[in-house]
This record gives structure tokens, C-alpha cells and sequence, in this order.
């Protein structure tokens, strides 16, 4: 067993330093990638171009991503970017959460923190702020305790392509799920295999760098997150991703991957979608969204237009921070069972509000 744990551990390390290499070594910009999971700035929506127009250009030139994971309603947020790399996400919340608001950004790679970090005063003055409300944290964001991050502080979490880069996945949602205050979302885009991947390819550095090899079997996750209790999660945007290196290709090509953005409420959910005869209606206040808010890809609210939500839904939206933006009639004292949840709603409508994938 102990012999065991020391191969688990050696390998961990393994892994680790070969992320920095590849991330702080390899890549010197987003043109190095092998494939196409990295999005341009024309699949954001229009209020997050506005704010990348104002970023430095060496901190989007170093932006590894898979998507545009930045939700709605973030003014005056507390918000931890995980694996926040030179920093491109973390400005972009820094200009939404306000100067009443706070950031901070972790990352396992010194190289990457160092773009962010000589760019602080830059984004401050960008966006009209006093003094930067950016921090940034070198480390391992499967131990956020070790940095300081407090149980129940955070209100939203982001991440973009780095979840599939830790070994312990596990260990690292519930380290999310531990800081997340009740209520609170970790909103994420990530790469997704369709099947388990020998842990064999993570001794590849290119596999490992470009996000295959630690990718993540959907089922999996879904597994992960419900020993965690975790009991409902919502998909809001997703893609397939191309292997546009041969090389990659005949190494993994046998799989076929997907970026996806997530929302997961750190929440008391069903693990079914219940009828209670409950009914949200979108009162069109945000600013970036009047006239539609869209939860995930079945879920599209259109402004003052009552719709009939399952109870898992009704609490997504009655006791979190999106509460003042939505009307909820009814409550559990009645139920109807199970609430067809159907995926038709929001195919075509913009994905959640701030998540974009390519």
C-alpha cells in the first residue's frame, strides 16, 4: 500500500513538472498549440470583447483556454480562477466583479504568473480601479488550503482548460467545493474524452500540455461529483476538438474529444429533475443580457416570460446570486413527480450568458 501511495506521488510529480516545462518552456503563445480547443476572441460575447480589447497583449498571447467560462451577475463577486496561467481570465473578471469585488488567480506555472504579475498596474488603470483587485497564488489547486483559501469564502470558481492537468481530480473538486460558499457556482470549460484513457499517456508531454491524456471520461466526472454530492450539473456550451497535429493524431486519435463548459451549484440538489409546480420568471436586469438569460442548453428564460422549472432549477436560481434577477412561484409543499426536463430550450440561444466554446 505505502509502496503504492510513493508511485502515486512520484508520478503526481512527474506529471507536475512536466506541465511546467510545457507550459512555462514550450508554449511562448497560443499559434504553439496542436489543436483546436482554444477559442478566438469572435466567440465571446459582445460585453467580454469589450473588455478584451482593453487586456495587454502579452497576456492574450499567452492564453491557453478552451472556452470563455465567465458567467453573469459578477459585480462585486469574490471569484477564484483555477490554473489562471498569464492571467487573460482573471482580468476579464477583474473589469466584471467591480472594484468591490475581488480576484484571485491560481496557477502551478512561475513563468505564467510572472506575465501576470508585471501586468497588475496595467489592468488597474485599464479598467478606472484605485489599486488592482487582482491576486495571484503559485500552487497546486487541488490544495487550495495550502494557499490560504478559506472553506465558504468563495462565491464563484472558473476554470478553463486546466481541471484535466491535475492527477487528483477528485481531491481537487472537493477542494472547489470546499471554499464555494453555500450557493455558490464553479463555472468551468474543460476537454472531455468519450472513454476512460490509459494513464499511460501521461508520461507523454505533448498529449499531457495540449489537455488529451489527463482528459476526463464524461461518466467519470459524473461519478466524481456525485461521491462529492453533487447531485445535478448543467451543460451549457460544448464542441468537438480536432487533432490538427498527425502526430497526435496517430498517438490518440482512437478517442474523440469535446470541449464543454459547465455550470455545478454547490447546492442541496435532487438527483432527479421533481415537479413541484414551480414557475421563474427572467426580470431582464442584467445588464450584459436583457432580454434572455440562458442556464444551460435546455434552459433559455426570455425577459417577463414565466416558465415552468423542475425544483433543482427553481433553487439555481432562488438561492444563489441570480435570486434578484429572477421572480420563483411556489415552493415544495406539493409534488407532481418527475419534471420532464427536455433538451430542446436553448439549442440555438447564446450559451450561458458569458460561455462560449468553439
Amino acid at each position: 500500500m505505502m509502496e503504492e501511495a510513493a508511485e502515486l506521488e512520484t508520478e503526481a510529480q512527474d506529471i507536475a513538472q512536466g506541465i511546467r516545462d510545457y507550459y512555462g518552456k514550450t508554449l511562448q503563445s497560443s499559434a504553439d498549440l496542436k489543436t483546436s480547443a482554444c477559442c478566438s476572441a469572435g466567440d465571446m460575447p459582445a460585453h467580454l470583447r469589450e473588455v478584451l480589447a482593453k487586456l495587454h497583449p502579452e497576456v492574450k498571447d499567452r492564453f491557453y483556454g478552451c472556452g470563455s467560462p465567465i458567467p453573469l451577475a459578477l459585480e462585486g463577486a469574490t471569484v477564484l480562477d483555477l490554473g489562471c496561467g498569464s492571467g487573460r481570465d482573471a482580468y476579464l473578471l477583474s473589469a466584471l466583479v467591480g472594484e468591490r469585488g475581488r480576484v484571485i488567480g491560481v496557477d502551478m506555472t512561475a513563468q505564467q504568473l510572472e506575465v501576470a504579475e508585471r501586468h497588475r498596474a496595467f489592468h488597474a488603470n485599464a479598467f478606472g480601479h484605485a489599486r488592482s483587485n487582482v491576486d495571484f497564488r503559485l500552487g497546486d489547486l487541488s490544495d487550495l488550503a495550502a494557499l490560504g483559501i478559506a472553506d465558504d469564502s468563495i462565491d464563484v470558481a472558473v476554470s478553463n482548460c486546466v481541471l484535466n492537468l491535475v492527477p487528483d481530480k477528485s481531491r481537487a473538486f472537493a477542494e472547489i467545493l470546499r471554499v464555494l460558499k453555500p450557493g455558490g457556482e464553479l463555472y468551468f470549460s474543460d476537454v472531455f474524452a468519450d472513454r476512460r484513457l490509459s494513464r499511460a499517456l501521461l508520461a507523454d508531454p505533448v498529449l499531457l500540455g495540449e489537455c488529451l491524456a489527463g482528459a476526463l471520461y464524461v461518466e467519470d466526472f459524473r461519478r466524481v461529483l456525485t461521491q462529492l454530492g453533487v447531485a445535478d450539473t448543467c451543460v451549457c456550451a460544448r464542441s468537438l476538438i480536432s487533432l490538427i497535429d498527425p502526430a497526435i493524431e496517430r498517438k490518440i486519435g482512437f478517442a474523440h474529444f469535446q470541449s464543454i463548459t459547465w455550470r455545478v451549484f454547490k447546492l442541496p440538489l435532487e438527483d432527479r429533475c421533481e415537479d413541484y409546480g414551480q414557475v421563474a420568471t427572467y426580470l431582464g436586469t442584467l445588464a450584459e443580457s436583457p432580454h434572455r438569460f440562458v442556464l444551460d442548453d435546455h434552459h433559455l428564460f426570455e425577459a417577463h416570460k414565466p416558465v415552468r422549472v423542475c425544483g433543482n432549477t427553481a433553487d439555481m436560481l432562488a438561492t444563489t446570486r441570480y435570486a434578484p434577477h429572477f421572480r420563483v412561484e411556489g415552493n415544495k409543499s406539493h409534488h407532481f413527480g418527475l419534471f420532464d426536463c427536455g433538451t430542446d430550450g436553448a439549442q440555438d440561444a447564446t450559451p450561458c450568458g458569458g460561455a462560449s466554446c468553439c
